[in-house]
């Protein structure tokens, strides 16, 4: 058989998987058809298998039949599913009505920008006086850890709840004001949850950031990650080595199929070895989509080493999305699967072709060295656009670095976590594993500050597109053959370098030209998360710094502005202080509230560093801002009931000026607004108000009917929560105020002049 023709063979289920993951996602972006859906598609596989079985060659048509019969099974079950949903679904939950579940909890608890979230299965639900059993999926966010909530403990969750969007797995999204762990995890999912808090307690003693990462790497927990190296290997493509997926479940089963061998193991006993490691595996660092993606692949490549048919990585990566899209169709809405599946398959197809062509320019151990994080990247590179439009440019020499410590921290870190019982043995392999960790972490730092280290690009579809089509001439110009092709590729390639590199500092000069000079105060478009400005004359006060710097050096370009002299940071919560580093050395005074823990006080360290004063304040304390007053209404001082959080942020206001009155609340929900409208400070009416956590439900009718604002400002990008909540907005809307959102009309200005107060959007709603 030539090389070609086994290659074609191994693309024959390519199609397949492609119309499965469109059956699914179809059925799960529209459920309500899910059932007419898989009618149509059973019957139009019956029809092609009953044609291929008349036909003396019925390959193409066979496989024609298999893509239908595989999405009609992914319908199918959306349709099965679908009563039950339905059922969930219809609870009455508008309007912030409190509602209790009771809830087994089914995906590893993760840290969030404002607590924690795990996704959980209900068992039950109670509305007022109304309990009935309720089977689906739900999306848990809770402000604390309760002892014993990890992967497989049931609890009892009483808060507020809004369905989550089409498409979703989860049918509602619960915002937890109390949770009662009713049983912790037991059987193996406790040992593993045993095993995964102990790793974590293993490395508490090492030095940072190296010691938070070890657990990441060996097992998924990113727990003891902290926020800024988490952002560090956000910005140097290093994110995925704590994502566990194909090369972690490769590398276990792989050490355990050759332990096997190494003792005379039979075939049979070897895989039979490797397929235990797998499934314990996966259970130790919980089956999230792109786990069970890998641990899928690797159960049937282990299959077909028993039947002695090693089948081909494409067809094995195919075989294995379409059984997982039949098992649980909601994973084609999935990023984090579609990114494992396409890394997977790009480094089948494409490093290969990659390292041909670089070794004309390098040795041939070389150019495989660069081709692994080369196709990676420019196969998952469009993907990771819709996340955060930003394209690393070092990605591939960061991993490069980092890449060959990965392996040696995952096996040492797994071997610590197997060791705990013996806590010598377990303490001094999590040291070992160190080194390794500490080698990525400094490179992630490192990969990070570099200049240039990422590249502004488009956002949403059009970015996916721009960033495919230059990928694919990047690939061109490395793998092609034929000379011509080559040329044409640079040429195309070289056309897109010019104008992206023209886009930037053009769009710049283009967006200052369209910000009004006038403008007082300015909220950014920095997706989920606060950044506002306020201006008087040659005088700039911040207030947050959104969730991540790229976002907040772009805004204060667009607005020209080079230093701040007041930074607010209202609470230490990721999306109000994440972009902090876009205004290290560029702030004069750090005015924050309760410093919750050591992360927090060592931003304000690192803001000290760079030659800035920090103020703890609290209610009472006020200031100036060129000719403008501004006072800190809340928290109280050394508050018990609001210490730290949401509830203890930083609320002020700014008035006297020709800035327009206004005030900034923070995160506030609705009893502290209660409080704060209780002590007497908000004692004016105001003509903008920076309303509270995005537009969340939680807020005081009263406080709002107090401030009368004319203009309402909600900072907030697209998210799970439902933000801004419709209760809100008709609150607002009775109130009269104009109602400007960031996530529909950008960047948003106001000012006061002989007219009046004055609005801009940069663009229209």
């Amino acid at each position: 058989m030539s090389v070609r023709t086994a290659r074609r063979r191994d693309l024959r289920l390519l199609p397949v998987a492609g119309t499965a993951w469109a059956g699914a996602g179809a059925a799960i972006t529209f459920p309500e058809h899910a059932g007419v859906w898989a009618v149509v598609l059973w019957a139009a596989a019956v029809a092609f298998l009953g044609v291929a079985l008349r036909r003396a060659r019925p390959t193409v048509l066979a496989l024609v039949a298999v893509s239908f019969a595989v999405a009609a099974a992914a319908a199918s079950h959306v349709a099965l599913a679908q009563p039950a949903r339905d059922a969930v679904a219809g609870l009455e939950v508008d309007g912030g009505r409190s509602v209790t579940f009771e809830v087994d909890v089914v995906g590893k608890v993760e840290r969030s920008a404002t607590g924690y979230r795990f996704d959980a299965i209900t068992r039950s639900a109670t509305v007022g006086d109304d309990a009935r059993p309720v089977s689906a999926p739900v999306v848990v966010r809770t402000p604390e850890r309760a002892p014993g909530l990890d992967l497989g403990a049931r609890a009892t969750v009483t808060g507020t709840a809004f369905r989550a969007d089409p498409g979703d797995r989860a049918v509602l999204v619960i915002e937890a004001s109390a949770l009662v762990v009713d049983r912790p995890p037991s059987g193996p999912l406790g040992v593993a949850a045993t095993l995964r808090t102990g790793l974590v307690a293993a490395v508490a003693g090492l030095p940072e950031p190296g010691a938070g990462l070890v657990p990441g790497l060996a097992v998924g927990d990113t727990s003891a990650v902290s926020d800024e190296l988490d952002q560090q290997m956000k910005a140097s493509s290093l994110s995925h080595l704590t994502a566990v997926s194909g090369a972690n479940c490769a590398l276990v089963v792989g050490i355990a199929f050759g332990i096997a061998a190494l003792c005379g193991a039979r075939r049979g006993i070897r895989v039979a070895a490797g397929l235990v490691t797998l499934v314990a595996f996966v259970v130790l660092v919980s089956p999230e989509p792109s786990v069970v993606r890998a641990g899928a692949m690797a159960a049937i490549a282990m299959l077909g080493l028993l039947l002695g048919r090693i089948g081909a990585g494409v067809s094995v990566l195919s075989a294995s999305v379409c059984l997982l899209l039949v098992l649980d169709p909601w994973l084609a809405a999935s990023l984090g699967f579609a990114l494992s599946a396409v890394a997977t398959g790009s480094l089948l197809l494409l490093a290969g072709p990659l390292a041909d062509g670089l070794s004309r320019w390098m040795p041939s151990p070389a150019a495989l060295a660069l081709s692994v994080p080369l196709a990676a990247q420019l196969a998952c590179g469009p993907l990771l656009v819709l996340i955060e439009p930003t394209v690393p440019l070092v990605g591939v020499l960061a991993n490069l670095l980092a890449g060959p410590a990965a392996p040696a921290a995952t096996v040492l870190g797994l071997l610590a976590c197997l060791a705990l019982p013996v806590p010598v043995l377990a303490q001094g392999l999590a040291a070992i594993a160190w080194l390794p960790a500490a080698w990525i972490a400094g490179t992630a730092d490192l990969a990070a500050r570099l200049p240039g280290a990422s590249l502004p690009w488009l956002e949403g579809m059009p970015g996916l597109l721009a960033l495919a089509a230059t990928g694919a001439a990047i690939g061109a110009v490395i793998a092609a053959r034929h000379p011509g092709l080559r040329r044409v590729a640079a040429w195309s390639l070289a056309c897109v370098v010019l104008v992206i590199a023209a886009a930037g500092p053009v769009r710049t000069l283009l967006d200052r030209t369209r910000v009004p000079d006038a403008w007082a105060i300015a909220a950014c478009e920095v997706g989920q998360g606060d950044a506002v400005l306020v201006r008087d004359a040659a005088s700039v006060m911040l207030i947050d710094t959104g969730p991540e710097p790229a976002a907040l050096a772009g805004c204060l370009d667009r607005f020209a502005i080079d230093r701040v002299d007041i930074l607010v940071l209202t609470h230490f919560d990721m999306d109000h202080r994440g972009g902090a580093g876009a205004v290290l050395g560029r702030a004069d005074l750090v005015v924050h509230g309760p410093v919750p823990d050591a992360e927090a006080a060592d931003l304000l360290a690192r803001f000290t560093a760079r030659g800035a004063r920090t103020q703890q304040v609290s209610a009472g304390q006020s200031g100036a801002l060129g000719q403008c007053n501004w006072r800190t209404l809340w928290p109280k001082p050394r508050d018990p009931v609001y210490p730290a959080g949401n509830d203890a942020s930083v609320i002020i206001d700014v008035t006297g000026c020709r800035v327009p009155d206004a005030i900034f609340l923070g995160d506030l929900s609705a009893q502290p607004q209660r409080s704060l409208a209780a002590t007497g400070a908000v004692d004016r009416r105001y003509s903008v108000v920076k309303v509270a956590h995005h537009g969340s439900a939680d807020q005081d009718v009263g406080l709002y009917r107090d401030l009368d604002a004319r203009v309402a400002l909600v900072t907030v990008g697209e998210n799970t929560y439902g933000h801004p909540r419709d209760e809100i907005l008709d609150l607002l809307h009775e109130e009269q105020a104009t109602v400007a959102r960031t996530d529909t009309s950008g960047d948003l200005a106001v000012w006061r002049d002989d007219g009046g107060l004055r609005l801009w959007r940069s663009r229209e709603r």
